[in-house]
């Protein structure tokens, strides 16, 4: 099987890390992977804030509301990697968005974060992406200015244990030929 395929049929969300830190020579790695990760036009819209410091790290869990899943993966994961947006860059030409969908930054921050956790697994690291939380008090928490928004938290260390595979859809289950 090719090593691309192997690692995004093998990457599973975690939520449950060991108390082991991360060597720091592999946080510029997975850096380099959001880096080299394709965007509108190039525009690279991501920012990435690290977060070590249990103070904030309990800040932002609490952002989360008490049934999320991921909640305490916030908190005891070794460090985050919160996924920030620039507004008004990626999708834009001249001032104006062009495209139905408007702004792009979605898109392409979804793109960096599973950039960012292929390579967590390829290092034997473990991710869980998180979306559900209180997003504009994370903002605050962060300093996160004007212009910008955190759009998701990762979660990062070494996995406890590997979940399972969920269940997938057979290929011919989603897959059209010349029209839907």
């Amino acid at each position: 099987m090719n090593e691309v395929i192997k690692v995004i049929k093998e990457r599973r969300s975690v939520r449950n890390f060991r108390e082991d830190p991360i060597e720091e020579e592999k946080i510029p790695q997975l850096l380099e992977a959001i880096r080299w990760s394709p965007s509108w036009a190039n525009t690279q819209c991501w920012e990435v804030i690290l977060v070590k410091d249990p103070d904030i790290k309990k800040a932002l869990q609490e952002t989360l509301p008490k049934g999320n899943p991921a909640r305490d993966a916030v908190y005891k994961a070794p460090i985050l990697f919160v996924i920030c947006a620039q507004l008004k860059k990626a999708g834009y030409y001249k001032g104006s968005a062009p495209t139905k969908f408007g702004d792009w930054f979605m898109f392409d921050l979804g793109i960096a974060t599973q950039s960012l956790c292929l390579a967590a697994h390829s290092l034997g690291l473990g991710t869980v992406i998180v979306g559900l939380f209180d997003h504009d008090k994370a903002k605050e928490i962060l300093n996160v200015p004007e212009g910008y928004e955190v759009v998701a938290i990762v979660p990062v260390g070494y996995p406890e244990k590997i979940p399972s595979a969920p269940k997938r859809r057979e290929i011919k289950e989603f897959v059209h030929y010349d029209k839907f």
